[in-house]
């Protein structure tokens, strides 16, 4: 959700960069790449921050989780992938919507 909010909020005031963008020949995909870089960067930093902190702290986790061992690579990597995936689906929502930006529109309304 705050990636989503966060990433929401930034397209919106970007809108007539966005526009000239788009009025200046820019592709949807570059578009779309731009939005999805933008929410992408701290995604990545957090998992691999996360996953060092969660290595280093392995061995109380693994006192308090039953059945899992201290540096369980399956749950490391599955956990890292379910959050890569639903952080680029919550970019590509305002990523999609920036694309839809109507460049007269958006300039005549600045």
């Amino acid at each position: 959700m705050g990636i989503y909010s966060v990433l929401a909020y930034s397209v919106r005031s970007r809108v007539q960069e966005i526009s000239i963008r788009i009025a200046l020949g820019a592709k949807i995909s570059d578009v779309l790449r731009l939005v999805v870089i933008e929410g992408m960067k701290p995604t990545i930093v957090g998992i691999v921050v996360g996953a060092f902190g969660a290595w280093l702290l392995s061995g109380i986790l693994s006192r308090l989780i039953y059945g899992v061992t201290a540096t369980d690579p399956y749950t490391f990597v599955a956990v890292a992938l379910l959050l890569a995936t639903v952080a680029l689906v919550a970019c590509l929502i305002p990523a999609y919507r920036a694309t839809r930006v109507e460049p007269l529109t958006a300039l005549r309304s600045e």
